[in-house]
C-alpha cells in the first residue's frame, strides 16, 4: 500500500509541476496578441486558440496535483475540529461514493468524446486557421485517469487515518 501511494503521489507531482511549465507558452501567446493587436494593430487568427486549448490543459491535468497537494474546495467549518480517525472515515465515504463513481463516469464519457474527435479529425471552427483540437480533447480522459490515481491513493490514506487514527505520511 505505501509503495503504491508513493507511485502515484509521485506520478501526481511530477505531472503537475511539468504542466506547469505550459504556463509559459500560455503567457508568452498572450503577450504576443497584446503586442501583435494593439501596438501593430495585427490580431494573430491563432493566439486565442492556443491561449485557451492552453489554459483547458493546464486547468483539466492540474485536477490530480491539485487534489495531491490537497488545494480542492472543502468546508471546513466541522471538518478542522474531527479527529484524524473522523476524517478518514469521513474522506473514506465520500470517495467510495462521491469521487469514484463521478471519476469512472467521467472517464468513460471522456474516452467516448475523445475517440470521436480523433476519428473525425475534429478541427476548430472559432477562426480560419482550423487548428487540430483532437489532441486537446485527449486532455479529458486523461485528466480523469490521472484523477482516479490520486483519488485511490487519497483513499487509502483516507482508510489509514481511520484505521490509525492519525494521518498519514509518507
Amino acid at each position: 500500500m505505501h509503495k503504491f501511494i508513493k507511485v502515484v503521489d509521485a506520478i501526481s507531482d511530477w505531472s503537475g509541476k511539468l504542466l506547469g511549465l505550459l504556463v509559459l507558452p500560455l503567457v508568452g501567446g498572450l503577450v504576443y496578441e497584446v503586442f501583435a493587436r494593439y501596438l501593430f494593430n495585427a490580431p494573430t487568427v491563432w493566439a486565442y486558440e492556443v491561449t485557451y486549448m492552453l489554459y483547458g490543459a493546464i486547468f483539466m491535468l492540474g485536477a490530480a496535483y491539485t487534489l495531491y497537494k490537497k488545494s480542492h474546495i472543502r468546508t471546513d467549518i466541522l471538518y478542522n475540529k474531527w479527529t484524524p480517525r473522523q476524517k478518514g472515515i469521513a474522506d473514506a465515504i465520500m470517495y467510495l461514493f462521491l469521487f469514484f463513481p463521478g471519476i469512472v463516469l467521467f472517464l468513460i464519457l471522456g474516452c467516448d468524446y475523445a475517440w470521436h474527435a480523433w476519428e473525425i479529425a475534429e478541427r476548430s471552427d472559432s477562426s480560419p486557421w482550423r487548428q487540430p483540437i483532437y489532441p486537446f480533447k485527449m486532455a479529458i480522459p486523461l485528466s480523469a485517469f490521472l484523477l482516479l490515481l490520486q483519488g485511490v491513493s487519497e483513499f487509502l490514506k483516507a482508510l489509514y487515518s481511520a484505521r490509525h487514527g492519525r494521518t498519514y505520511e509518507s
